[in-house]
């Protein structure tokens, strides 16, 4: 069959606003559950650790620890069942699979660096104590002989 005749018949099932979250990211995933008659929201919070597929056959992995124990869930990218996604956190990984955080336990299993926002301010907002001896030394030479004995 052809590919761009597939691409099409799948268009009609995707999503209108692509997912805009990252491995490595702490989401909280809002699903509609169907009991008897009714229907609810269930939340599943964790880290993504993985995403893979595309078009309709796109999905995403979440792994959380309840009770002690890691819990994974895989959700389709597409699918109507999935009524939002809010990010918690962004988190900054060097992988596209988080496979490693299944061996760990306690703590370590969810931590994920957080991605750090560089801007002028925040950098100018908290000074080392380096760049305070630094900023005596340029002052006066007696207070930069006493900043340089103390380091």
């Amino acid at each position: 069959m052809n590919q761009a005749l597939l691409d099409r018949i799948e268009a009609a099932h995707l999503r209108k606003r692509p997912l805009r979250f990252e491995v490595g990211d702490t989401v909280r995933v809002h699903t509609k559950v169907v009991e008897g008659d009714r229907e609810r929201i269930q939340v599943f919070a964790g880290v993504v650790i993985g995403r893979r597929g595309h078009g309709i056959n796109e999905t995403f992995t979440v792994r959380r620890i309840s009770y002690g124990e890691g819990v994974e869930r895989v959700f389709p990218s597409h699918s109507p069942r999935i009524e939002r996604i809010e990010i918690e956190r962004k988190g900054s990984v060097r992988r596209a699979k988080l496979t490693y955080l299944r061996k760990r336990i306690g703590k370590s299993a969810v931590a994920v660096k957080e991605k750090e926002h560089h801007t002028a301010d925040a950098t100018a907002a908290a000074p080392t104590k380096q760049s305070e001896a630094v900023n005596a030394a340029a002052e006066s030479p007696q207070a930069g002989a006493a900043a340089d004995t103390k380091t």
